[in-house]
């Protein structure tokens, strides 16, 4: 009877100590797969969070592709002027151009790009530019008025005024605002496979 109580009591200790081994290899599981669980999503959130520079980037190269709508029809203007032809066209296309101008700086504004390198120069340049393109386009279209007038266009070719010489004055500015602006810009648009833009295209 001893021997017999003996077994049955080594027996019952032997299944209590696998019981607790199992109960901490279940518990240790369930801590390691909600560590796993609880940092995947992280993780996943982490590789999907947006580059704040190329966002801004990639805003302001949406501006810039309107930056350059009007040139054609400026230069056409300019040279209808010279020759007289289609005056009052002309000045109202012009005005129409320094409009766009003035809504690219009021565009530029709203922007935020001070995550961009060097952004203070790169809108300094890019509003200079814009308004100075602007004062070019007024200027031209104020032209257009005067060769429409009395003596204003002697043998078919238009008399030069001072306007014309401011408007070139405001033209030479934009340009070399323009150049400042799209030596910035370029480097940015070659890092995120952005539209490179020249002077021109400004």
């Amino acid at each position: 009877m001893i021997i017999g109580v003996v077994v049955v009591a080594s027996c019952a200790v032997a299944g209590l100590a696998a019981g607790a081994v199992l109960s901490m290899g279940g518990d240790d599981g369930g801590k390691d797969n909600s560590t796993l669980s609880s940092a995947s999503p992280s993780a996943a959130e982490s590789s999907k969070a947006a580059d704040p520079v190329e966002t801004q980037a990639k805003a302001l190269d949406a501006l810039l592709a309107d930056s350059n709508n009007s040139r054609s029809a400026v230069i056409k203007a300019v040279d209808n002027i010279k020759s007289c032809k289609d005056l009052t066209t002309a000045a109202s296309d012009l005005r129409t151009a320094a409009g766009q101008r003035n809504d690219l700086v009021t565009r530029l504004g709203k922007l935020s790009v001070d995550k961009l390198p060097d952004h203070a120069r790169l809108t300094a340049s890019l509003t200079r530019a814009w308004k100075s393109s602007a004062r070019a386009d007024n200027e031209y279209a104020a032209w257009a008025d005067q060769v429409g007038g009395k003596k204003g266009c002697p043998k078919g070719k238009a008399r030069r005024s001072p306007r014309v010489g401011a408007a070139e004055r405001a033209s030479g500015e934009a340009t070399r605002a323009k150049k400042t602006a799209s030596g910035l810009w370029n480097p940015i648009a070659s890092q995120y496979g952005l539209t490179s833009r020249q002077a021109t295209d400004l």
